[in-house]
């Protein structure tokens, strides 16, 4: 196998991220042969040995990858462990025999879809900046959403830390006194970035649910309840992915409209 910088190895075996392998190096706690290295060394998987903190990391050659769907429910943490003792969707798959790691995140009100894999390599592919993998969000929100305020978020809003937002695809679902049901599909996944979206045009949000992310849709996985990729889903997921310098992929669900009048579809929340 031909080289491969050090933290890249790390992130692909699934032993840490990619940024938390670069932590570790920048602090000397990574040594490939018994020796320090640095952020730009490289290793050979088949031949060299890796160690942090002096604890030898067994590399396994020929992998085979766990990639599951996790439904996680409002309440749960996106992350392997909490200091604070809060449940987290580790527990919810704690029967699955392998060091799983979510793929992005969902923040602890929110449910929804949530992929999780011990490839690290994958990891990295669906949550690079410049991945193509469009998410779909339905999303009640209150008071009622004006036009103008579907418009300035579709179009890109500035958020409390002075960051412009990308243009984002949105559409009613439901149009009512007192609130209104949007589904909107994002390209990027800034931290809360739907709940700030909202506050920065005046709105609340009452309930977020990620139901698709590019191809692969929740369906009707119940919240607590995982399972596991078809090949075709860890494909698509992937061709999407690499579609750079393409139009993003976007779920057949959440085709562009333009912001209109709120003409909501015929459809119960």
């Amino acid at each position: 196998m031909a080289e491969q910088r050090v933290q890249k190895v790390l992130a692909d075996q699934g032993i840490c991220s990619r940024r938390e392998a670069e932590r570790l190096i920048a602090a000397g706690k990574v040594k490939v042969n018994g020796h320090p290295v640095g952020l730009g060394d490289k290793m050979d998987p088949d031949y060299d040995k890796v160690a942090i903190d002096g604890k030898t990391v067994r590399i396994v050659r020929k992998r085979q990858y766990t990639y599951i769907m996790l439904h996680k429910p409002r309440g749960f943490l996106t992350t392997r462990a909490d200091d604070r003792g809060r449940k987290t969707v580790m527990d919810l798959v704690s029967d699955v025999p392998a060091m799983l790691r979510p793929v992005g995140r969902l923040d602890k009100d929110s449910e929804g879809l949530l992929l999780m894999t011990d490839d690290g390599a994958f990891i990295n592919l669906l949550t690079h900046p410049s991945g193509g993998v469009g998410k779909l969000y339905r999303v009640t929100v209150n008071p009622r959403a004006t036009e103008e305020q579907i418009i300035q978020m579709s179009s890109g809003v500035v958020l409390d830390d002075g960051v412009k937002t990308q243009p984002c695809v949105i559409h009613v679902v439901v149009d009512e006194p007192g609130r209104t049901v949007l589904e909107i599909t994002l390209h990027e996944g800034r931290n809360r970035q739907i709940r700030r979206m909202c506050s920065a045009v005046g709105l609340q949000v009452v309930r977020l649910r990620r139901t698709a992310e590019g191809p692969v849709k929740l369906g009707m996985l119940q919240p607590g309840e995982y399972r596991e990729l078809k090949k075709s889903e860890i494909n698509a997921l992937r061709n999407a992915a690499q579609r750079k310098g393409r139009s993003p992929e976007v779920p057949a669900s959440a085709a562009p409209r333009r912001p209109g009048p709120l003409r909501p579809r015929k459809e119960q929340d």
